[in-house]
């Protein structure tokens, strides 16, 4: 591959680019390690909302690749960041979720309520601890006609052996249940590529954006007028993409063809 001297930033998702379930996908260390030596700037944008920030920086050092807090957006952070600029602090939210949700919201200035009689707003995310009367609950909240929110839209996550629900899944069964279309902050919605382009400081047609998903980090990017890279190392196959509406500008079987595209096949 030629190098594509036009590249001043990148931008990774996570699951099914940098690791698939608890496992680092191929490459992970090198491309980083490429990144931080050739002082090309990067950021980590994920539609995972289950986890915060903090947890994530976490899981980066644990497979040898030391990023900062403020090198990473997630759909729950972009959520928080929509809400906090729509609603004032203190704004009672009923969410569905788990830690990286729940911690972006009280970090926004946000107040978190379990009756749905009391909520102003209904956040889901993906949530492994789901139970009939969690998404009970926020079906009653939904049909009160207060505001419902989705951090994504993903319908599956990428598993070590398969896939498990995502939180497209569960929006899926709220919008079904309420009869109310949930508003997505997630890819593929361009608010989260935005709010990591001004971090970057860097014109869209300069960031590469690397992603396993034609419907979201793919589709995102485009919307957001970003150079894409699908990665075959997650949930979308070679047949998938033959099908498709949806295609990437370039297309890498692991993270190491990334590294040559970069270096111009000198790697």
């Amino acid at each position: 591959m030629q190098q594509e001297n036009s590249i001043r930033a990148v931008i990774f998702d996570l699951d099914g680019v940098v690791w698939r379930g608890n496992t680092p996908l191929p490459g992970a260390q090198d491309i980083f390690t490429y990144l931080r030596e050739n002082n090309i700037p990067f950021a980590l944008a994920t539609n995972n909302a289950t986890a915060s920030r903090e947890e994530f920086k976490q899981r980066m050092e644990d497979i040898g690749v030391p990023v900062s807090v403020e090198e990473i957006t997630t759909s729950a952070v972009a959520t928080a960041e929509y809400l906090k600029g729509e609603y004032p602090p203190g704004t009672k939210v009923i969410m569905l979720g788990e830690n990286g949700l729940m911690q972006a919201m009280l970090d926004a200035g946000l107040t978190l309520v379990e009756d749905p009689e009391e909520a102003e707003i209904a956040v889901s995310a993906m949530d492994r601890e789901l139970t009939w009367k969690k998404l009970n609950k926020m079906v009653n909240a939904i049909r009160r006609g207060i505001p419902y929110i989705a951090t994504n839209g993903d319908g599956s996550f990428p598993l070590e052996n398969g896939y498990g629900v995502g939180s497209g899944g569960i929006m899926a069964a709220l919008e079904k249940a309420s009869d109310v279309k949930a508003l997505t902050i997630g890819k593929p919605e361009p608010r989260m590529y935005e709010i990591v382009m001004k971090r970057l400081q860097a014109k869209p047609q300069s960031i590469l954006v690397l992603g396993d998903r034609l419907e979201t980090d793919i589709l995102g990017a485009i919307r957001a007028g970003m150079k894409t890279g699908l990665l075959l190392t997650g949930v979308t196959s070679r047949e998938m993409l033959e099908t498709s509406s949806i295609q990437p500008d370039l297309i890498f079987e692991d993270l190491f063809e990334v590294i040559e595209f970069l270096t111009g096949g000198r790697h």
